[in-house]
């Protein structure tokens, strides 16, 4: 683990996920409440007339947050977004997905941030801001009724290369979806070492989203791969285990692989 992951998963507690409640077995008071409360703002580029698929919605999303993680501008420690992306880490790991067309797409667009763009998506992720301190250019965007759907069955996953897999006995909408698919893909971005990370980005942070079998959706949370677990705040329960981050290094390190 990197010292950037090292110093991220302390200050979760030693808790294995984002956006989180305390475990069952730990039900004291998060500290993590008591911090500043920041956002990680994500736009999906949503035109009337071509719609992005559901799962490539969702990858480009997670490949988005990656893209953020690493580049210098939050990654060094004087880099402009360092600090904001500190004190969004310091509490609770939030993520928020809204939509934008034509002109709404161009104005966002013009903000400082990253657009990633998938085979039918496009996403642009933007620098942590104070939960209440939206800009006036993504304020107004409409965070609910993201519905996407996928036009064909996707393939199987390259069992070569990160999997984010998603809980099969819940159901989100596509905004949610692609939240947790980030807070997913950040915890396997924390438990690699450095030349892992850099592996990754040269791959141009090739992965993919799919739904688990229900068969296997136990052994995944009990693998201990990386469980995102929701902090309840829209869409599903408190403390619902929504996504584990499988990727190949952390695979062979958890399940002997």
């Amino acid at each position: 683990m990197g010292a950037g992951a090292a110093g991220a998963a302390g200050r979760l507690g030693g808790v294995t996920s984002t956006d989180t409640v305390p475990s069952a077995e730990d039900p004291r008071e998060d500290p993590r409440d008591s911090a500043p409360q920041f956002v990680l703002p994500l736009v999906v580029r949503m035109e009337k007339t071509a719609p992005p698929d559901r799962t490539d919605a969702l990858q480009t999303a997670a490949r988005a947050v990656l893209v953020l993680l690493s580049d210098e501008r939050a990654a060094e420690p004087e880099g402009e977004w360092a600090q904001a992306v500190r004190d969004w880490q310091d509490a609770r790991i939030r993520k928020v997905v809204r939509r934008a067309r034509g002109a709404e797409w161009r104005k966002a667009s013009t903000l400082p941030g990253i657009t990633v763009v998938g085979e039918t998506a496009e996403v642009r992720v933007f620098p942590p801001v104070p939960l209440d301190g939206w800009p006036k250019e993504l304020v107004k965007l409409q965070v609910s009724g993201t519905d996407l759907a996928d036009p064909r069955p996707p393939a199987a996953p390259d069992p070569a290369r990160p999997v984010l897999w998603f809980n099969p006995g819940l159901e989100m909408s596509a905004g949610k979806a692609m939240a947790q698919a980030g807070h997913g893909a950040q915890l396997a971005w924390w438990g690699l070492d450095d030349a892992a990370r850099e592996a990754w980005r040269k791959d141009g942070f090739a992965l993919s989203v799919r739904t688990a079998d229900p068969a296997r959706w136990a052994e995944l949370t009990a693998s201990g791969l990386p469980v995102v677990r929701d902090a309840g705040f829209t869409e599903i329960a408190p403390g619902s285990c929504t996504v584990v981050a499988d990727h190949p290094v952390l695979r062979s390190c958890h399940m002997g692989l």
